[in-house]
């Protein structure tokens, strides 16, 4: 007689709905750059450790690293504003402690100081097929499918 086993995870961590791919895009989407960090042109990552309760609300932000001029003030707003599903726990009332990695780039500004352009590199491939006309009956000798290439540089 085979023993039940138990589950691994006796209390079930709570996710973010999407998974992390929703995640960084929810991110990505309400991320805003502070001013004071713009004008100083500061670059990097911050490093946030934020609690979690019983009922998927964050309630608590800590900056682990940071990194200043508004950054980690933007970064714990950005982590209250998360929401996670938190599975049930048999009615225990878990507080959950996670790390996010926020990362500060600066935006790309177009280059528009009278340099031109210089055009990317282009491939195009396409595949034409036309009908062969009768030509007298001679295999080979009617136009039938051909390849067209343009290369772009």
């Amino acid at each position: 007689m085979a023993k039940e086993k138990k589950d691994k995870n006796f209390i079930k961590k709570p996710i973010y709905e999407g998974g992390p791919r929703a995640l960084k895009a929810f991110i990505g989407q309400n991320l805003r750059y502070p001013e004071e960090a713009l004008k100083a042109k500061v670059e990097g990552t911050v490093v946030l450790k934020y609690s979690i309760d019983h009922k998927g609300n964050v309630v608590d932000t800590k900056v682990i690293s940071g990194l200043g001029y508004g950054c980690d003030e933007e970064a714990g707003r950005l982590a209250r504003l998360l929401k996670f599903e938190v599975p049930k726990t048999r009615g225990v009332k878990v507080l959950f402690h996670k790390d996010i990695k926020i990362h500060f780039r600066l935006p790309k500004q177009k280059a528009s100081s009278g340099k031109e352009a210089v055009p990317a590199v282009a491939y195009s491939y396409s595949y034409t097929e036309k009908k062969a006309e009768d030509s007298g009956g001679k295999p080979g000798s009617g136009k039938g499918g051909g390849y067209t290439y343009t290369i772009t540089l």
